[in-house]
């Protein structure tokens, strides 16, 4: 409701100056002043995951998916981009929070090493959503390479229950709420794992207005990969013990 409310003043006072099919007010910030810079290592991943995905394909995906067009639609979306990542930095555990409909999961699963997983965290099961918002079915999860949880880690309780499967994790996708707050929350309790190697994070929809303070207070390493990725935003970070007492906006 907040993010409606702010979107519907935005539209009073900024009219569109031109049509889509779908607009989103957003801002631009300069770069010189921003807090935290791309290591090597995000450049380098993020090189090879473009190329990748330039040759990807999710044809399997789109067979699926009702009106599924955007599945394999890139730059614009960022499913194929999903899947290149994971084919290059080949993952033991990916951790995602917002498993909506599915397709990121799916997309990410297409890639996955044999013996890798994804573990899928939403408040709402999957099996509430009707078929023509879920692309996920039993069968997705019987070999136990996928696995959805409905806790709400945003809260030390839900966190607390899956704090060491975290820590195990090498790839993080976060696609919640975007409402500036649960981010903010999450990600303060993040912070506080003892993460066996530094994980890389992709931050979705970074360009919504409720997400810009988000990824711009953000002090660990990051790119922003919009060109490359999802329209409304999408962001590489890599986590750094060394930016975990900095505060985000919004906690």
């Amino acid at each position: 409701m907040n993010r409606r409310l702010k979107q519907a003043l935005l539209r009073v006072t900024l009219p569109k100056p031109m049509a889509a099919r779908h607009s989103e007010y957003s801002m631009v910030f300069s770069m010189d002043d921003e807090p935290s810079k791309p290591s090597r290592r995000l450049l380098d991943v993020a090189l090879e995951t473009i190329a990748a995905a330039k040759e990807l394909r999710l044809d399997a995906l789109c067979a699926r998916i009702p009106e599924s067009v955007h599945i394999n639609l890139w730059p614009g979306e960022q499913y194929r981009l999903l899947a290149a990542l994971v084919q290059v930095m080949r993952p033991a555990l990916v951790v995602e929070v917002g498993t909506g409909g599915g397709s990121s999961a799916l997309s990410m699963l297409h890639t996955l090493p044999r013996d890798g997983k994804v573990v899928t965290f939403d408040v709402v099961p999957w099996q509430r959503l009707s078929r023509s918002e879920c692309a996920l079915d039993d069968a997705d999860f019987q070999n136990g390479r996928l696995t959805q949880h409905t806790d709400d880690v945003s809260h030390p309780e839900g966190f607390a229950k899956h704090r060491a499967l975290f820590e195990r994790a090498n790839l993080f996708v976060l696609d919640a709420a975007k409402d500036g707050r649960m981010e903010a929350r999450l990600l303060d309790l993040l912070r506080r794992c003892s993460f066996h190697a530094a994980p890389v994070f992709v931050f979705d929809d970074i360009r919504f207005w409720n997400m810009l303070a988000i990824w711009r207070t953000l002090p660990w390493p990051k790119l922003d990969l919009t060109s490359f990725g999802h329209w409304t935003g999408t962001g590489l970070a890599e986590w750094t013990p060394a930016a975990t007492s900095v505060t985000l906006m919004g906690t």
